[in-house]
């Protein structure tokens, strides 16, 4: 028999207003918190942070981020962090991955606080270190998951929608990447792997649903400023859906080609679930899965913004030369990408790329170059 496995947070909280309640739910964990913070989450809603916390009697220790989750930020956070009983990780996925994998060093407890829904970072166990350019390295395993994930919908709503866009792009992914894992029958990120369970199947393809039927009138929803029942279903899909799927099932060629593709400078001002929309494409070709599965995901990602050529990643002179690097990159051992049920070599990927830029183009009614 195979040994199953299935991890989430302790506990996960979602709705307006609930950032008021960080102090209530960190004095629970102790009475001593590194609260890192990045700069523009420091000026608009540090205030309100320190006077939760301070209410509930729980002293602060306050860090802004350096902006990239490097080995060396990783490092300064954990020494602030020791001594303290919990680290309270405030801002976007690279903040919250400091604060995860800070905590696991300084031997503290983790509440994520994110800002923005545009990656699934807050609820998983693990995070990702990069080079101060930006450039990915690894991941990091903590073993634990955040003892507290809190989510404050209004907080959400007032970040512009590219971000919600973004987290959409990231989370459609886990259930194409869960079915890779499934069919290759690879490890998912459970302490050091495990077999899929029911459970985390079903979590995966239930992100994936929800994204179909809520999508597209989030989008326009918070694009008003609206926050309606499908705006909370889709921070939810992003953040909790998508954070427990892709642990419990994997990743797979999405996530590997948005890694490999960091390579390349020009890709750096994109979000990462952007990129991972496009290299949700590139894993349908590389799959060769029919064309109503690409049709369906190429659309809902142009309908949102999101990347569906290369062009819309800023390479639209992309040389074959650089696809193969960025081929090559993808067929290092640790690439997750390996996770896919097919024979892999770069020069595939690299041509799974190129077709899947042509097929957007040709579904979108574009003119195809030469």
């Amino acid at each position: 028999m195979t040994q199953r496995g299935y991890g989430g947070p302790l506990r996960y909280v979602q709705g307006p207003g609930v950032l008021a309640d960080l102090g209530a739910h960190a004095s629970g964990l102790g009475h001593r918190a590194l609260l890192l913070m990045d700069a523009f989450v420091e000026r608009t809603y540090g205030d309100l942070l320190r006077a939760s916390l301070a209410q509930s009697k729980v002293e602060v220790v306050e860090a802004i981020f350096g902006g990239e989750s490097t080995e060396a930020e990783v490092a300064r956070c954990a020494a602030l962090a020791k001594g303290c009983a919990v680290v309270i990780g405030v801002g976007g996925g690279k903040t919250l991955d400091t604060g995860k994998i800070a905590a696991r060093i300084a031997g503290a407890r983790i509440i994520t606080v994110p800002t923005i829904a545009s990656t699934d970072s807050p609820t998983s166990s693990i995070g990702v270190i990069y080079t101060t350019d930006g450039v990915y390295v690894r991941v990091e395993k903590c073993y634990r998951n955040p003892d507290m994930v809190l989510v404050d919908s209004e907080v959400i709503l007032r970040a512009p929608v590219r971000f919600l866009a973004s987290g959409m792009g990231d989370a459609l992914s886990t259930w194409y990447e869960a079915r890779s894992n499934l069919e290759s029958r690879s490890k998912n990120y459970i302490a050091d792997g495990y077999a899929v369970t029911t459970a985390g199947a079903a979590i995966a393809r239930t992100c994936h649903d929800t994204l179909m039927r809520d999508g597209r009138a989030a989008y326009l929803a918070a694009k008003a400023g609206c926050l309606t029942d499908a705006v909370e279903n889709i921070i939810e899909a992003n953040t909790l859906l998508s954070g427990l799927g892709f642990e419990n099932c994997g990743v797979s060629g999405a996530h590997g080609i948005h890694d490999a593709l960091t390579i390349l400078g020009r890709t750096h001002h994109f979000f990462h679930g952007e990129k991972v929309a496009f290299g949700i494409l590139c894993l349908l070709v590389l799959e060769n899965r029919p064309l109503d599965e690409f049709v369906e995901a190429a659309r809902f990602c142009a309908d949102l913004g999101l990347p569906v050529r290369l062009a819309d990643l800023g390479l639209t002179d992309v040389s074959e030369a650089d696809l193969l690097r960025v081929g090559e990159e993808a067929m290092l051992p640790t690439n997750v990408i390996h996770s896919v049920h097919r024979p892999l070599k770069a020069r595939g990927i690299a041509h799974a790329i190129r077709t899947a830029d042509r097929l957007s183009a040709s579904i979108l009614g574009e003119r195809v170059g030469a």
